[in-house]
């Protein structure tokens, strides 16, 4: 493959605006986010009377701006549409497609079918027939996902028949549009737990402001294939200190990681990538000399040593620094020096923490909000290099520093969850230390 990063940047944009190029995955070997993901991806879309022509039209172009965030391919996602109201209707198989286009101008076309309403048979047919085809079951692993729009009660049984497909490991999605819908037969249609896997809006002009909302979750179940034990829910993400056994390899002197092991091949970490939107969040002290000194608190390397994801700290200065990608350069980076970060660098317990959206990025320290900055369109992630933590600037020495938390959550809503309290971590001695606690 002769293609560069740069040809591929291009290759993105041109897909923002609403054209498709296929990005080639196999070019690039490590790529890795939402777009590059192996995903069998249906949606089951109510047809029934109680819709009308525009609404159901409306339903569409929903469907055609949520897979538009996907690369349609053999390799990466198919796509398939289900349409039903008393029985269903196979509009669109899996494996269809070979680019989105295709894709768009088929859902296009579906036509509307109108009657009453039969989720669970819907369901039960997905299962079956587009699911359960020896073509999709006989592949190498594949993400198998279900979305279920539906505007009405559905007049059978939903609950044996969703029971029976995630018993087929099918992650269904519940999406309810009016009040004519109730939230139990929505919970009893998903996976849980309903503030994942459900989501309602009041009607279908409505519905585009749930879009992002959508194909973040499909990306979040996409890429994040790891809970954090111990968290509410069980939230998708990755625990750094435990997948890369910081605290088994560190050496530990007065609490300080000083490891120079703090590095780890990034497919054992991220093996699909990212998501767009996620939250980082670190708890740790800067004793003398570290809050000094300017060096990555994490980075995510390329196998050429570009950094992917980057959060560089700097003592000198007082500052701190994301880097990621972007579509308009190699990388892009945003500094965060407003007087609340400040703090980060007495030498105290602290918490620092980022939202990452696809177009701006937020700053707290302790549970307190720092500043928001902009941020260009980024690409999917090079994961054939490796992940550091705690290392100097553009070399492999360790700084020494203490850490209790150093997470990745997918889901972007856990910023409002994180508190900046934790609980002190038992020394040498056995004692708790300090609880971070700044309000």
């Amino acid at each position: 493959c002769f293609l560069n990063l740069t040809f591929l940047r291009a290759m993105v944009i041109v897909t923002q605006l609403g054209l498709h190029v296929d990005p080639m995955g196999k070019c690039f070997p490590g790529l890795a986010g939402c777009s590059t993901t192996p995903n069998d991806l249906a949606f089951i879309v109510d047809g029934s009377s109680s819709l009308g022509i525009p609404n159901f039209e409306t339903a569409k172009r929903w469907l055609i701006n949520i897979t538009s965030g996907f690369d349609m391919s053999t390799r990466h996602t198919q796509v398939a549409v289900v349409q039903y109201s008393d029985t269903p209707r196979l509009e669109i198989p899996l494996g269809k497609h070979e680019n989105s286009q295709e894709l768009i101008e088929d859902i296009t076309s579906i036509s509307y079918l109108g009657g009453n309403t039969r989720t669970g048979r819907a369901i039960k047919f997905a299962t079956d027939h587009v699911f359960g085809m020896p073509n999709r079951t006989s592949q190498s692993p594949r993400n198998r996902i279900a979305v279920v729009l539906t505007d009405g009660r559905s007049q059978d049984d939903v609950e044996d028949a969703a029971m029976e497909a995630r018993a087929q490991n099918i992650v269904l999605f519940a999406v309810g549009v009016g009040n004519e819908i109730t939230n139990s037969e929505l919970v009893s249609v998903a996976n849980k737990p309903p503030s994942t896997y459900v989501l309602h809006v009041e009607d279908y002009n409505s519905i585009a402001s749930i879009w992002d909302l959508m194909e973040q979750k499909l990306c979040e179940e996409s890429v994040c294939s790891t809970r954090i034990p111990g968290t509410v829910n069980d939230q998708k993400g990755f625990d750094l200190m435990s997948l890369m056994k910081i605290e088994q390899v560190a050496q530990k002197v007065q609490g300080s990681l000083i490891s120079e092991r703090a590095s780890q091949l990034s497919p054992q970490i991220f093996p699909e990538g990212l998501p767009p939107a996620f939250v980082f969040v670190a708890t740790l002290r800067l004793k003398n000399p570290a809050h000094w000194m300017k060096f990555d608190l994490l980075r995510v390397l390329s196998q050429d040593g570009v950094k992917q994801i980057a959060v560089t700290v700097n003592g000198a200065d007082k500052s701190v620094t994301f880097t990621c990608t972007s579509t308009l350069k190699k990388e892009q980076t945003v500094i965060f020096n407003d007087r609340g970060i400040k703090r980060l660098f007495d030498t105290d317990w602290h918490q620092l923490k980022f939202l990452v959206k696809p177009k701006r990025i937020t700053c707290f320290v302790d549970g307190a909000y720092v500043e928001e900055q902009l941020l260009d369109a980024v690409v999917p992630i090079y994961i054939n290099g490796k992940t550091q933590v705690a290392k100097k600037i553009n070399i492999e020495t360790t700084v020494p520093i203490v850490l209790q938390k150093l997470r990745i959550y997918c889901d972007p809503q856990q910023s409002e969850r994180e508190t900046a309290c934790e609980p002190g971590q038992k020394g040498e001695r056995g004692l708790e230390g300090p609880k971070v606690c700044r309000f």
